[in-house]
């Protein structure tokens, strides 16, 4: 394993969340020197982790900040990010989240619904301010990946269909406080299949043509996120190719003149910089399986619960022959597993397991659910 490890290691109480900072900050040049070339502009999702050591790093190397809620908002400006580098997404935005917002004069508004439009330019004209917002459209492109993390068809509840996009567009004339500045999309998470991002080009390229034959010239073009990860081989492919990624905007989306394309990556930055670090509570065999019961649970990850997502788990405390282990948590719930039939060396009480790829969607959904106290954060590098 070349994930470092702290040097009190074997004697820290576990659970513990552990990040490497030297990789994140490798990951960070590498999606900024791939994206600065192309005039792309980067926003970090804070939902992958909010950490403020994280956000810290991520703001220095000059990423803005995507929001899904008030409280990411206000997290965002309280470690530095510019107001003007800050956008707020989020199909369910109560009237406090959006008060806040407005009051910070963030950049941009990801508006979901017509329904939101009105509220928007409700509040915003309270506070005498015009709200600029780029509507989310849903281009019905299948992400070919979890349907729990899918958000780009016409089933999922996000973003503004394409047959109900017109009538939108028309409400906007009536509201005085909102100035439309650009198109939204996202089509889901853990997305590996790079064609999938030139099918959105496609789309959004048919609808700023239409859009500029009702006479709307858009200055943004925000094309979402959901750059995947390699969960099955962190080591070997511990920073996503970023360059193939912003390529398929570079060949595939038709920018106007003058025109800034914004991207929202989270789990593609921050996801390989993260381990979930436990110890064996016990061995627990049967007649059907062999279970190593972790101190860490679906409280500490909850993405093989959620998802019945894969993360590689390793055992630092043995070098033995190799057995199939049920590894799972100590919650009182069945689906508190981790993996099934993981080949792991011959376990035992007190070894030391680390879970990889935890940087995103990992501490930011814990719970303290059977009471459990939050695992403490460990930083290196």
């Amino acid at each position: 394993m070349s994930f470092p490890l702290p040097a009190d290691a074997t004697t820290r109480d576990t659970p513990f969340y552990l990040y490497d900072l030297g990789l994140l900050a490798r990951t960070l040049t590498a999606v900024q020197q791939a994206a600065r070339p192309r005039d792309i502009q980067v926003h970090y999702a804070l939902k992958a982790n909010a950490n403020v050591p994280i956000l810290n790093l991520v703001r220095q190397h000059g990423l803005g900040a995507d929001c899904v809620s008030g409280a990411e908002v206000q997290r965002a400006l309280d470690t530095g990010f510019a107001p003007g580098h800050i956008v707020f997404a989020g199909v369910g935005k109560s009237d406090a989240e959006i008060r806040r917002a407005l009051a910070a004069d963030i950049w941009c508004f990801n508006a979901e619904s017509a329904e939101e439009l009105v509220v928007l330019n409700e509040l915003a004209g309270a506070q005498g301010r015009r709200a600029r917002v780029a509507l989310r459209i849903n281009p019905n492109v299948d992400a070919h990946t979890h349907h729990y993390i899918t958000t780009g068809l016409e089933a999922n509840k996000f973003g503004i269909s394409l047959p109900d996009l017109g009538a939108v567009i028309d409400q906007l004339g009536t509201l005085p406080h909102l100035e439309l500045v650009g198109l939204h999309a996202h089509i889901g998470s853990q997305i590996t299949d790079l064609g999938v991002f030139a099918e959105l080009s496609r789309k959004l390229n048919e609808l700023q043509t239409w859009l500029e034959s009702r006479g709307h010239h858009l200055p943004h073009l925000n094309v979402g996120g959901g750059l995947g990860i390699d969960y099955y081989a962190p080591d070997a492919n511990p920073i996503p190719d970023f360059e193939a990624y912003f390529r398929v905007f570079e060949q595939h989306l038709v920018r106007r003149p003058n025109q800034r394309v914004h991207v929202e990556l989270g789990r593609a930055i921050v996801g390989q910089s993260g381990a979930l670090v436990s110890r064996v509570l016990y061995v627990k065999r049967s007649q059907q399986t062999n279970f190593a019961i972790l101190d860490a649970g679906m409280t500490e990850l909850i993405r093989p619960a959620l998802y019945d997502s894969f993360h590689l788990i390793q055992n630092l405390s043995s070098q033995g022959s190799r057995y199939l282990y049920d590894v799972v948590g100590p919650i009182c719930e069945s689906s508190d597993t981790f993996g099934r039939e993981v080949a792991l060396p011959e376990t035992k009480r007190g070894d030391l397991v680390v879970i990889r790829s935890t940087g995103a969607y990992g501490e930011v959904m814990a719970s303290n659910y059977n009471l459990r106290e939050k695992a403490e954060a460990v930083y290196i590098g």
